[in-house]
């Protein structure tokens, strides 16, 4: 077989077992997070605990994500290599990419703690505060943005197309993924602050009772505009 093809091993069981790991993962995590929220299915299992039960989701996902890795890399080693991809130059994109890769993971599980990043708040457990430091001031998902340039360093180590495209696989799916998850998490957010309002205006004289109304007609309709939908929760 020759042209970009030849690249390209199809009969390979390795490579769509990875390309399987790489499917399920971030399916896995938002249907098991949504049941969470609407059912406290994880919490019920945790003996009613719900960090508990965070914590267990977070040994899950922690633990299928090295086990997808680990798919994904001997997928790469099955592979047919790009000669091109063999330059030292690439070897050293590799490693910047890497880096910056791992930092962009690293600072922001630290920035966000293992609740904020593991979707506490589908439990309940939500921040006081958005993080906006580094490195969410670099980037609105550092760890999806961290994970794909992982990926992508991985390929090129391993002088893998395949790789490459795997890597351009991960991108689409945290941004399919990302468009369900960020407008679900901002309407769990505007439904505490919606709920705080309401708890405030219970708490007010009655010639203040519309301010109050007011106040929580306003962040019911910013939440709104910035895409939370209150029937999805």
């Amino acid at each position: 077989m020759t042209g970009p093809l030849q690249y390209i091993d199809l009969s390979q069981p390795s490579l769509w077992v990875a390309i399987g790991a790489i499917l399920f993962n971030p399916l896995f995590w938002n249907i098991v997070a949504r049941q969470e929220y609407r059912n406290k299915v994880l919490t019920r299992l945790a003996f009613n605990n719900p960090r508990w039960g965070c914590y267990a989701l977070a040994v899950t996902i922690f633990s299928l994500g090295i086990l997808r890795d680990h798919l994904y890399q001997r997928a790469l080693a099955e592979q047919p290599q790009l000669p091109l991809l063999h330059y030292t130059e690439f070897k050293l994109l590799a490693m910047v990419l890497f880096a910056i890769g791992g930092t962009l993971v690293v600072t922001s599980m630290w920035a966000l703690g293992v609740t904020g990043t593991y979707l506490g708040d589908y439990f309940g457990i939500l921040m006081d505060h958005k993080v906006e430091s580094f490195p969410f001031n670099v980037t609105s998902s550092p760890m999806y943005t961290g994970s794909t340039l992982s990926f992508l360093a991985t390929a090129l180590w391993y002088e893998s197309p395949v790789g490459i495209l795997l890597s351009v696989l991960v991108y689409i799916e945290y941004q399919i993924a990302l468009s369900y998850e960020d407008p679900f998490t901002a309407a769990i957010y505007a439904k505490r602050e919606s709920d705080r309002a309401k708890g405030k205006g219970k708490q007010v004289s009655p010639d203040k009772s519309v301010t109050a109304s007011g106040g929580s007609s306003s962040v019911r309709a910013s939440a709104l505009r910035n895409g939370a939908t209150y029937r999805e929760l």
